[in-house]
C-alpha cells in the first residue's frame, strides 16, 4: 500500500466542522489537509437552509475571518415561522427577524468556506475505509484508493457514522424513531394557493406522530420534510384526514424522495482523551435537527479546536484536553435541549407544544 508523506495534520470530513477547522488554522499559518470522500465540492446536494446562531456558529466564522463574507450570504427574512394544525389553521405566525439568527443556504457556506483555503488544503476523491494505529502506535488512514497517509494529528469531521470514532469511542448512533422523507416541489407545480399557505419562511404543519416542514425559495421552489415519528408506509394515507391544502403537499411532491431516518448519539456522549485524536461536529454529538444546532455546534467546534491547537505549539495533547473540555458539556447541553424539542414536535401536546416552543409560553 503506497503511504505519502505524513500529513502534520489530518481532517477527515470537508463539511463545515471540518473546514472551519482548517481555516481557522490556515490564517494563523498552519497547514492541514483535509480527506474528503467525494470528487468535488459540487458532487451532491448540500441541504436546505440554516441558521447561523450569534451565540454558536457566527463566533466561529468571525474567528476564521470570513464573517463579513458570511453576511453577504444571509438570506433576509428567510426565519420567518408559521405554525399549523391539521386543519390548516394557523396558530402562531412569526416574521423573520433582524440578526439572531439568520438564515443561509448551507451549499452557499460551504462553497464560502472551501474557497477561503489553499486548491491543495482538500484532497478530493478521498474515501476512508480505515483509520487504525500500527504496532508503533502511529496512526495510519487507509483510503479506498489504496493510499493511506500517518498523520501526528487526527480530527474526524467525518459525520453520523465517521470511521474515526471507533478510535475514541465503540457508541454507535441510533435511531430515534422519526423519519423525514424528503421532498421538492418545483415553482411551475405550486398553486397561489400553497403560496399563500407557506408563507414567506417555513411552514410547520404539526400533529402527535407526524409533521410537514415546508420552506419556499425565492425561486419559487418549495424544499422540505415529510416528518413521520415511525418507519414510513404508505405516505399519502399518513395524511388522509388533514386539510387538503396540506395533504396537496404531500401529493405534489416529486417521485425523488429521498428517505432519512434520524439517528442521534447519547446526550452525554463522550470519550477519554487521547493525545493525538479527536473529534468535531457530528461525529462527536451527532443530535437531531429539532433545536438547529448540528451545524452551528461544527463551525464552534472547528473554530475552537483550531484555536486551542494554535494555543498550545506543539502540544496536541493540551489542545485537546481544552477542546474537549469545553466540547463535552456545550454539546449535551444542546443534545438534551435537542431531544426536548423532538419530544414536542411528535408528543400527544402536538401543534401547541410546538407553538409553545417558539413562544416560549
Amino acid at each position: 500500500m503506497p503511504i505519502s508523506h505524513p500529513s502534520p495534520i489530518a481532517i477527515v470530513g470537508a463539511g463545515l466542522g471540518g473546514l472551519t477547522l482548517a481555516r481557522v488554522l490556515h490564517t494563523r499559518g498552519i497547514a492541514a489537509t483535509i480527506y474528503e470522500a467525494d470528487a468535488s465540492a459540487d458532487a451532491r446536494a448540500q441541504g436546505g437552509l440554516l441558521d447561523i446562531h450569534e451565540d454558536g456558529g457566527q463566533p466561529g466564522l468571525r474567528a476564521a475571518g470570513l464573517y463579513e463574507r458570511f453576511l453577504a450570504l444571509v438570506l433576509p427574512g428567510e426565519d420567518a415561522k408559521r405554525i399549523v394544525d391539521s386543519a390548516g389553521r394557523i396558530l402562531l405566525d412569526k416574521p423573520g427577524q433582524a440578526g439572531g439568527r439568520p438564515e443561509v443556504r448551507r451549499g452557499d457556506l460551504r462553497r464560502l468556506l472551501i474557497e477561503s483555503l489553499p486548491a491543495d488544503a482538500i484532497a478530493w476523491g478521498r474515501k476512508l475505509v480505515r483509520a487504525e494505529r500500527g504496532i508503533d502506535g502511529r496512526l495510519c488512514l487507509a483510503f479506498a484508493d489504496g493510499t493511506s497517509v500517518s498523520p501526528e494529528l487526527l480530527v474526524g469531521a467525518d459525520g453520523a457514522w465517521s470511521r474515526v470514532r471507533p478510535l475514541l469511542s465503540a457508541t454507535t448512533p441510533a435511531y430515534i424513531g422519526t423519519t423525514f422523507i424528503e421532498v421538492r416541489i418545483d415553482a411551475a407545480s405550486c398553486t397561489p394557493d400553497m403560496v399563500d399557505l407557506i408563507g414567506t419562511g417555513t411552514l410547520m404543519a404539526v400533529a402527535p406522530e407526524k409533521a410537514l416542514l415546508m420552506h419556499r425559495y425565492a425561486d419559487g421552489d418549495v424544499h422540505g420534510y415529510i416528518a413521520l415519528d415511525k418507519p414510513p408506509g404508505c405516505i399519502a394515507a399518513e395524511f388522509d384526514d388533514w386539510s387538503p391544502r396540506l395533504r396537496a403537499l404531500v401529493t405534489l411532491a416529486d417521485d425523488a424522495r429521498i428517505v432519512r431516518p434520524l439517528h442521534a448519539l447519547p446526550v452525554d456522549h463522550r470519550w477519554d482523551s487521547m493525545a493525538d485524536v479527536t473529534l468535531v461536529g457530528d461525529a462527536a454529538h451527532l443530535m437531531s435537527p429539532f433545536a438547529g444546532e448540528g451545524a452551528n455546534l461544527a463551525i464552534q467546534d472547528g473554530a475552537e479546536l483550531a484555536l486551542a491547537i494554535c494555543g498550545h505549539p506543539g502540544d496536541s495533547a493540551a489542545a485537546i484536553r481544552d477542546y474537549e473540555a469545553a466540547m463535552f458539556p456545550r454539546a449535551q447541553a444542546a443534545a438534551r435541549q435537542t431531544a426536548g424539542n423532538h419530544r414536542r414536535f411528535f408528543g400527544p401536546d402536538a401543534p401547541h407544544s410546538v407553538v409553545q416552543m417558539f413562544t416560549g409560553a
